[in-house]
């Protein structure tokens, strides 16, 4: 008989949570327990101490962040309590109980100059406080857990949840005739279901349920390559939104936070290791505003 794995996701109501959860009961080998900042807040040491008092997990699946880029900048201390303490702190724990933990991080630990899709082991050099703090949380992890985690950098993430990109596209379209969007940006978008049914794989994956194995980075986005212009003119196109989309350049919009030119990531390690086909992003957007229109 099969063993009932039990999987802590953090971030339950965020993006990837909710992505996750949404595919919870096409695993009834899993026990899943799906908590949120009101449960586990990553911005509490005492919390996250409490919270684990008597608890032990087969896997943590790591999603909550403070991801707010801009804000980032201003909210220094408490970005770094979430992408880089608490991390080293659920590393310390997933350690001491022999849980397996697998952890979010970002394509913005690069600094975006590259002309070449990213490995896992190029040069890292954050631009940002969001970059920055999301850098040190995988170095936690690198240094707390030799064996037994999985760190996984993605990009551009949107979904039927939450605020994304897309979503303020379909907003945007349907209140104003003409948008300016930077095209000088190229990446590629991730849909948050694609990802999450990644994460479950590796979960079920031989080499995941090997007593231990060495603590990894793996690169993961939907495959393909697009700017942020083009993404919005594909999103309208696939909505028949009437929105007039023009080309602007990144400093024609300025920002708080500097954002990455080039964030291609190379999935090539990830597709090999764990035996992953990867959808093309535009037949992963077609699937969002599918469900977004069925949740309408």
């Amino acid at each position: 008989m099969t063993k009932i794995k039990t999987i802590l996701v953090t971030g339950s109501t965020g993006q990837l949570g909710q992505s996750i959860k949404s595919l919870a009961t096409d695993y009834p080998d899993c026990k899943f327990i799906f908590v949120d900042r009101q449960q586990l807040d990553l911005s509490e040491e005492i919390s996250i101490a409490g919270f684990f008092e008597n608890k032990t997990f087969d896997v943590i699946i790591n999603c909550a962040a403070h991801t707010a880029v801009d804000k980032a900048e201003s909210e220094a201390e408490l970005a770094d309590q979430i992408n880089h303490l608490a991390v080293k702190q659920l590393a310390d724990i997933a350690k001491q109980h022999h849980s397996k933990l697998i952890h979010i991080s970002t394509d913005y630990v690069f600094n975006g100059q590259q002309y070449r899709p990213y490995i896992e082991t190029d040069s890292v050099e954050p631009q940002g406080v969001y970059g920055k703090t999301k850098l040190s949380g995988e170095q936690a992890i690198q240094n707390t857990l030799k064996t037994n985690a999985i760190v996984i950098r993605t990009s551009w993430v949107y979904s039927e949840y939450g605020n994304n990109f897309v979503k303020t596209m379909l907003k945007l379209g349907q209140e104003r005739d003409s948008l300016n969007v930077i095209f000088d940006q190229v990446g590629t978008p991730t849909y948050a279901k694609d990802l999450a049914k990644a994460i479950m794989s590796i979960v079920h994956s031989l080499s995941f349920n090997q007593t231990s194995f060495k603590t990894n980075i793996v690169h993961f986005s939907n495959e393909g390559v697009t700017s942020w212009y083009d993404f919005a003119k594909t999103i309208f196109e696939y909505t028949n939104l009437q929105c007039q989309v023009s080309p602007i350049e990144t400093k024609d919009y300025p920002t708080p936070a500097m954002r990455p030119h080039y964030s291609i990531l190379n999935k090539a390690k990830i597709k090999d290791t764990f035996n992953l086909t990867i959808p093309y992003w535009k037949d992963s957007l077609k699937q969002c505003l599918t469900a977004l229109q069925d949740h309408a």
